[in-house]
């Protein structure tokens, strides 16, 4: 008997990162050769305000000065709980230019959520935007209009060392609802080269818009990060921009290239979209990017959308690009230099099989640990694999199903569904502008498949009739539920688990 081919993909090992290294001299590293370039454009309906390359750096190297001044040393945590202004991306790379390690947490968390956050990480300082919200702590608190007055500071030499030392922290949730401290190296943003020709195809002549707000890290990484280490323009909506007004900048700014979560794609379609000759393809992250939004796009637009997945803690490593785009229901294939396979408890499973999507402990972009967890570190890290929690599917030729959260899979009648499979045979219901599917409990012991959307009419009869045409009689769901509104998370992504939990039979 033939032993059937594994779902393992191997991308050749990336180039080692160099040492000695620090990650925002390497961001910064094109100011010494274009000092007056625009690195970062503020757009609005006003004119834009811009930053050069030399300005940023400057600004970056003076408050990494007024940081030390302040008596912080090397190694200290830094939380940064400020608004969506470029104080963010400058406090940000500050810190870590001079050795500090920063924390950028979203704007949008709680006091009693800060509370828990500053308890794991135990900062040193907490830079603070006073309309953002803060725990009260003993923990030193800097107003944010400080790093002003540091910008002006002559600029700090680099902290040269290990690129496997701490560079920065940022904060995820399992699936408990506990936040995690996840610890990232300086080489984690050498390891984001793998992204450019796997996913972006960025060049230095880009000019890349990013939707999202400064202080959310799909912006800090993609929609700055990465555009200032390629020589590029990143340009960003500035605060209190109309979304709707997004086309427009899109075009009267030339941008190049353009990202943002399925969920802004969704928006801007749902207005005109004027002619965007200068747009090449736009890029998506951040959650599941249905088929359908793919498409409406291209219509409106005649680009095409990019997908990436990946996470907190070892961004995105699988997507499609303009040199190997995804076929529909896929996501695209693990991106150059990184090793995938997709396990179960015996190891790689069988081309075509569900498993869980694993990376190659030894990616440089993966995470150190998470900080105070040993036990989380070691329960994700082991046989020289990372777990991710995910589930997918693994063609020959490596293009990746994504078939959402292990612990969201459904049981139906003893057969495991997974929710996107569901929500993909019934995405393209005319009128539908939201949907979600779960399972859900009706009486003791007793779960069905249950579809939750939003549209502006009933829509359960047409959901429940392709439902019948599309998907086996195990997977069609037994409950129909229009609801206002879909449930998200502090990050904007869909929370089954409200669904789940709010759920009334």
């Amino acid at each position: 008997m033939t032993k059937p081919a594994l779902s393992l993909f191997d991308q050749g090992p990336p180039p080692p990162c160099p040492a000695p290294f620090n990650l925002a001299r390497f961001v910064l590293r094109h100011a010494a050769s274009q000092p007056d370039k625009i690195a970062l454009a503020l757009l609005g309906p006003a004119r834009a305000e811009r930053w050069s390359y030399a300005r940023l750096e400057a600004a970056v190297r003076g408050i990494g000065t007024g940081l030390l001044q302040r008596g912080l040393a090397p190694g200290d945590r830094v939380l940064l709980r400020l608004g969506n202004t470029p104080d963010f991306p400058l406090a940000y790379l500050g810190c870590i230019a001079v050795g500090l390690i920063p924390v950028p947490t979203s704007a949008q968390l709680s006091e009693a959520e800060t509370a828990k956050i500053i308890d794991i990480l135990a900062p040193a300082l907490i830079l603070r935007d006073p309309a953002v919200p803060c725990a009260d702590t003993p923990v030193p608190v800097l107003a944010a209009s400080a790093l002003h007055q540091m910008a002006d500071l002559s600029p700090a030499d680099y902290a040269l060392g290990d690129p496997e030392r701490p560079a920065y922290i940022v904060f995820t949730s399992g699936t408990s609802g506990m936040p995690r401290a996840v610890v990232h190296a300086h080489r984690a943003i050498w390891a984001r080269q793998m992204m450019v020709a796997g996913w972006y195809d960025l060049r230095a002549s880009d000019r890349l818009c990013h939707a999202g707000a400064f202080n959310w890290t799909f912006t800090l990484g993609t929609g700055l990060m990465d555009p200032w280490a390629a020589g590029a323009t990143a340009l960003i909506p500035a605060p209190g921009t109309d979304p709707a007004l997004l086309p427009l900048l899109l075009k009267r700014h030339d941008a190049t290239l353009f990202a943002a979560a399925p969920g802004v794609f969704r928006k801007l379609l749902a207005g005109p979209v004027p002619p965007l000759p200068r747009l090449r393809h736009a890029l998506s992250a951040g959650e599941k990017l249905p088929e359908t939004l793919r498409q409406a796009w291209q219509a409106a637009t005649g680009t095409e959308i990019y997908e990436a997945y990946g996470m907190s803690e070892c961004s995105t490593f699988i997507s499609s690009t303009p040199a190997n785009p995804a076929r529909p229901g896929r996501l695209g294939t693990p991106q150059p230099g990184r090793r995938i396979a997709l396990r179960d408890a015996t190891g790689p499973v069988p081309l075509g099989t569900p498993g869980e999507i694993c990376i190659a402990d030894s990616d440089p972009g993966l995470m150190l640990e998470y900080l105070g967890a040993p036990e989380a570190t070691a329960a994700r890290r082991r046989d020289g694999w990372f777990y991710t929690g995910d589930l997918g599917q693994m063609d020959p030729d490596g293009q990746i199903a994504y078939l959402g959260r292990a612990d969201d899979m459904m049981n139906a009648g003893g057969f495991r569904v997974s929710p996107q499979e569901v929500e993909q045979a019934l995405q393209d219901v005319p009128g539908l502008t939201g949907l979600a599917v779960t399972d859900v409990e009706i009486k003791a012991d007793t779960r069905i498949i249950a579809a939750f959307y939003t549209a502006t009419s009933d829509l359960d009869e047409a959901l429940s009739q392709q439902a019948e045409t599309r998907l086996a009689r195990y997977k069609q769901p037994r409950l129909y539920r229009r609801l206002d509104t879909l449930p998200t998370g502090p990050n904007g992504k869909l929370s089954r688990r409200a669904l789940r939990d709010s759920f009334i039979p």
